[in-house]
């Protein structure tokens, strides 16, 4: 019986498939960037990347850079000490073979660096600036050691010639006077400068003075006991005769058209105003300003005085200064240096104890010497 319901298939029928479904084409600009986009992206990865270096290689110079000048002070100041002197064998061929193992040394170091430097860009980039702060780092703890400080002198005394040499002379001056002073008194000076220091601190502000210079011409001037002396001094600065240009100036800063030196602010800030004129009239050398501070007006000042006698700095007019006080600046600053060493030790240190000297000169003279 035949089966009419499934016929059979024959072979030249074709096979039905299903139909595709549609593919979505998705945008151009989500699948495949366009050209403009990717030179975009490429030159801002180029640019971080440069950055990125940029800012390596300036930490790594600035590092080096710093290091190798702390070492040629070091060692120059050095050489300049184990070699000093005049003759040619002992002392100027030893010191000139010096600087030439320094130079060497030097190269050798910059060469093996940039090796290093080579070496480390495709496996480790991060490696020699790493080092290099680590070496600063190291050198500026060195710095605060008084081999360094002793070394930094003698590089100064090198680079200075006549004027470093004179100043140090000067200095150690200062170093005795501080030295000879009884701890004692000075102390007791010290605390009594405490009523005043908020004015003398405002003055030395206004002037852009060093306060502990100020606080060292009120201690050799009154002791810190204001008063009238028999020569016109007045108050805690003892001023006399003040010149026109530095009453206005004083005005300007206290907004008072009347100052009264019974004032321990107005006295403080005419006496501010006077030693930065003094100081201006003696083109800034610290010496000749507090001299001329000292001597005032009287005999047509200082000024007169030097070009009377043809002198040209603290050394030559000390010579005709018999009957004026030739010690005066170093009084001055022998206190303003107690002040000084008081404010950032807490304590007056005695100089001929332990490494208290090369301490003293560490800290500096206000005015003159100020550290590194």
């Amino acid at each position: 019986m035949n089966d009419t319901t499934n016929p059979p298939k024959t072979a030249s029928e074709p096979k039905k498939t299903k139909p595709r479904p549609k593919r979505k084409h998705l945008s151009r600009s989500r699948s495949h960037p366009d050209e403009s986009t990717l030179k975009t992206r490429i030159r801002k990865k180029r640019s971080l990347g440069f950055q990125h270096k940029l800012l390596l290689s300036s930490i790594e110079i600035f590092s080096l850079g710093i290091t190798a000048v702390c070492v040629i002070i070091m060692l120059v100041g050095y050489f300049a000490e184990r070699f000093s002197g005049t003759t040619f064998l002992a002392h100027v061929l030893p010191f000139a073979s010096g600087i030439l193992l320094l130079i060497t040394i030097i190269s050798l170091l910059l060469i093996g660096w940039w090796k290093l430097r080579k070496w480390s860009q495709p496996h480790a980039e991060l490696l020699a600036p790493t080092l290099s702060i680590i070496v600063v780092l190291s050198t500026l703890w060195l710095i605060n050691h008084d081999q360094f400080t002793q070394a930094y002198g003698h590089f100064r005394t090198l680079v200075g010639g006549k004027a470093e040499a004179g100043r140090i002379t000067v200095a150690h001056q200062v170093y005795a006077a501080y030295r000879r002073h009884d701890s004692t008194q000075l102390q007791t000076m010290i605390n009594r400068s405490s009523e005043f220091r908020s004015a003398i601190n405002d003055a030395a502000q206004a002037f852009k003075i060093d306060v502990h210079l100020l606080l060292g011409i009120a201690a050799t001037e009154s002791s810190f006991i204001p008063r009238s002396s028999h020569d016109g001094g007045r108050g805690l600065f003892q001023i006399t005769r003040i010149p026109e240009i530095v009453l206005s100036q004083a005005r300007k800063y206290l907004g008072n058209e009347k100052i009264s030196l019974e004032n321990h602010r107005h006295n403080a800030f005419v006496a501010a105003a006077t030693f930065k004129h003094y100081l201006a009239e003696m083109k800034n050398d610290l010496f000749l300003g507090l001299l001329a501070y000292n001597i005032g007006p009287a005999n047509g000042g200082l000024r007169f005085i030097m070009q009377q006698y043809d002198a040209t700095d603290f050394a030559t007019i000390q010579p005709y200064l018999q009957t004026l006080p030739r010690d005066y600046p170093i009084r001055v600053l022998s206190y303003a240096l107690a002040f000084r060493l008081w404010h950032k030790e807490g304590k007056l240190l005695a100089y001929e104890e332990g490494n208290n000297a090369a301490r003293i000169q560490r800290i500096g003279i206000p005015g003159l010497f100020t550290g590194f």
